[in-house]
């Protein structure tokens, strides 16, 4: 309730304010303290409370209240993630990728917008707050998470799907544009090499990575799968792309490149990528690209579309449905192409 000061009554009694001293000095005099022992302030602090009958009836139609308890939700655990010991990969059971076809010149990391289109985005405040969100999202992701969920199951994301996807559903593979060993210094778009031919596609951003997709593409450790693509002819290939964000690390892979031309065969030379920008995290996202420090493999039919994909270390039925996919890929590109032919 409201606090009721000094009665009215003593204003004209006690002239305060009126002289030179302070108001604090002037409440120490023994005539201003008199006055106050003779008036004493009314200061209601509370009211009290009137007890109710216990006996009370209760009102009808009156809403009952009941004490609110916290508990916690024993049935209620928290959602296994990632890097936990507990954490199983799941199996792949949807179709990723990007929902466009790709086309060549896309995700170059390079703006091209003119400076008209540039102020116009730049006064667009949806575009701020979709960009604040991205932001939000990278500063809130942990520096070391990636690294932390290499500790179990060596870093594997996800367990490959059983069986090709239906190219009615199957989703896009993205343009990505780097760098390869044949043109160090003239970048290429993987589009126009993936077009009309069946690949296997080696996604990898370290030396982690790369001995984890050779266990799914390697000769040694996948001798089938290197007889399918040595005997499939100019049909299918392989494409190994080295997605490098780091100026250094890609300054020292620049550097060395001379070396990898020795390794591979010159062929290959053209079909190895290394990649610095353009791939963003929405494309990684979509490719299922989790964990940049864990190797992906995908199988991409001539359409651009991903028929299969695979993550981290590879397991023998992985290894299973990756070289039956690709013989049933190449049986199919086999019959449409003598159902052109008989056309003719």
């Amino acid at each position: 309730m409201w606090k009721r000061s000094i009665s009215s009554s003593l204003t004209p009694e006690i002239h305060l304010l009126q002289t030179s001293r302070c108001l604090s000095c002037q409440f120490r005099t023994t005539t201003t303290l008199s006055h106050l022992r003779a008036f004493p302030s009314l200061r209601t602090y509370a009211t009290k409370n009137t007890p109710k009958p216990k006996d009370a009836a209760p009102i009808p139609g009156a809403p009952v209240r009941r004490p609110v308890q916290f508990e916690s939700n024993p049935t209620l655990k928290r959602t296994v993630q990632p890097g936990d010991e507990e954490f199983i990969p799941p199996t792949l059971d949807r179709p990723i990728g990007t929902a466009a076809p790709p086309e060549a010149g896309e995700n170059t990391g390079v703006d091209h917008r003119s400076i008209r289109q540039r102020r116009d985005e730049f006064v667009d405040y949806d575009r701020h707050i979709k960009r604040r969100k991205e932001l939000t999202r990278q500063v809130a992701k942990p520096y070391f998470r990636e690294w932390s969920n290499l500790r179990f199951q060596e870093g594997k994301t996800f367990k490959s799907n059983p069986r090709l996807f239906r190219a009615d559903k199957a989703l896009y593979f993205p343009n990505i544009h780097g760098v390869t060993l044949a043109s160090p210094k003239d970048p290429q778009d993987t589009t126009p090499i993936l077009e009309g031919k069946i690949t296997v596609v080696n996604l990898f951003s370290s030396v982690w990575a790369e001995g984890q997709v050779n266990t799914f593409t390697g000769a040694p450790l996948n001798p089938k799968l290197a007889a399918v693509l040595e005997n499939g002819g100019s049909m299918v290939q392989r494409l190994d792309i080295n997605l490098e964000e780091n100026r250094m690390k890609a300054w020292l892979v620049k550097r060395f490149m001379w070396r990898m031309r020795q390794k591979l065969p010159e062929p290959q030379h053209s079909r190895y990528f290394l990649v610095q920008k353009g791939f963003t995290e929405l494309l990684k996202e979509a490719v299922g690209m989790m964990n940049s420090k864990v190797g992906y493999v995908y199988l991409v039919d001539d359409a651009c579309r991903i028929r299969w994909a695979g993550s981290g270390p590879a397991e023998a039925e992985e290894l299973e449905t990756l070289n039956n996919g690709l013989q049933k890929l190449i049986a199919e590109k086999k019959a449409s192409l003598q159902a052109e032919q008989a056309r003719r």
